[in-house]
């Protein structure tokens, strides 16, 4: 199997970037429509609509209907063709990015993905993570090919919620253990082949930016600051963390993730979020040494990230819940069987059950 790199034609990250979308669209068409939130419209589209004038593009906004659904893919691929749209542009968080990308792919067209939030590693990838209406993970949807373009508009995101850039953290938190395990299995990354020199080191970059800057940009964010620190944990969320886990693979972490989607007590958390706890408990499968395990659960008990089954919202904790998610974990399709070990439902209820004791006994629980 050949070793294999995929990225995103081109990444933009800088303040004011977004009210200059009119002339960077302008390279890939004549007609885009927009996909956003009425609440993101109300916030940027002034600032979009702006930065189109006097460039000979037209745009229609499209109002994004919440999950990255089969039907919400379809309504909209009708919407881009009644109106004969050549290029497809999501502006928002990571579904609204996702959608976009997979009516762009079945149009054949091209896509610009504008993160208005910096929660998650989707915007750089040539995947889709497709939901139900419901919100319960369903599949991915590999893509030929990454976006044209992803831009970020750091002053736009500085903004935004703490919490979602640092639910960013948690998902970027995965991607070095996660590439670590496929290259440890031989696995086949998302990008089609073997773990390549250049994956593996911007996914320990990603990490090593994670610890060393990811506290001082929480307080930064906090203070209403974009600083340095600031601007280091979207590239890490974003590119970094984007590239490193679709070129570098998936194991346990996001296949816990998607485990904990069936619990209805774990929906109101982001998706980093639940990714941030299913990293422990990959580390808590692979037996890393007692201090290493410290060191990342004490980053996350600084970060705000959940550390126990309660935090997630898992009050009541019950051996079929956990044995629930264990197996929608342990499913065929997914990716914990990246891991380079046998891994079974019940190995990974066990984990969730030590992962949830470690981090009650750190917060002194």
């Amino acid at each position: 199997m050949a070793n294999i790199l995929i990225s995103p034609s081109k990444y933009v990250q800088g303040a004011g970037e977004l009210g200059k979308l009119g002339d960077y669209a302008s390279k890939y068409g004549k007609k885009a429509l927009i996909l956003i939130t009425e609440s993101g419209y109300k916030r940027c589209g002034s600032t979009v609509e702006k930065g189109f004038q006097g460039k000979d593009v037209e745009i229609f906004f499209e109002y994004f209907n919440g999950e990255c659904s089969k039907h919400e893919i379809s309504r909209l691929r009708q919407a881009a063709e009644k109106e004969g749209c050549d290029m497809i542009i999501g502006i928002g968080g990571g579904k609204i990015l996702d959608t976009a990308k997979a009516v762009a792919y079945y149009r054949s067209v091209p896509v610009l993905v504008c993160p208005t939030i910096a929660s998650t590693d989707a915007p750089c990838s040539a995947l889709s993570v497709i939901y139900s209406d419901e919100g319960v993970f369903e599949e991915y949807l590999f893509l030929p090919a990454n976006p044209n373009m992803v831009l970020m508009d750091t002053e736009v995101i500085s903004k935004s919620p703490v919490r979602l850039t640092i639910s960013g953290m948690g998902d970027a938190l995965a991607t070095y253990f996660e590439a670590r395990a496929c290259q440890a299995s031989g696995a086949a990354a998302c990008a089609g082949g073997n773990v390549t020199s250049a994956a593996m080191a911007l996914a320990k970059l990603c990490f090593d930016t994670l610890m060393e800057e990811g506290v001082k940009a929480k307080l930064a964010l906090e203070a209403g600051a974009c600083t340095p620190a600031v601007e280091k944990i979207i590239e890490a969320n974003t590119l970094l963390s984007g590239i490193g886990f679709e070129s570098g693979g998936l194991a346990g972490a996001h296949a816990i993730h998607n485990g904990l989607t069936v619990l209805e007590d774990c929906h109101h958390m982001y998706h980093g979020e639940k990714v941030a706890f299913g990293t422990i408990t990959q580390l808590v499968l692979e037996n890393i040494p007692a201090e290493e395990l410290e060191d990342i659960i004490d980053w996350c008990i600084e970060l705000g990230l959940p550390v126990t089954l309660k935090e997630l919202g898992i009050t009541e904790v019950t051996e079929e819940k956990l044995m629930a998610v264990a197996q929608t974990a342990c499913a065929k399709s997914d990716t914990l069987h990246n891991m380079p070990f046998e891994v079974t439902p019940e190995t990974v209820c066990a984990a969730l059950k030590a992962a949830d004791a470690y981090g009650r006994y750190f917060l002194g629980e």
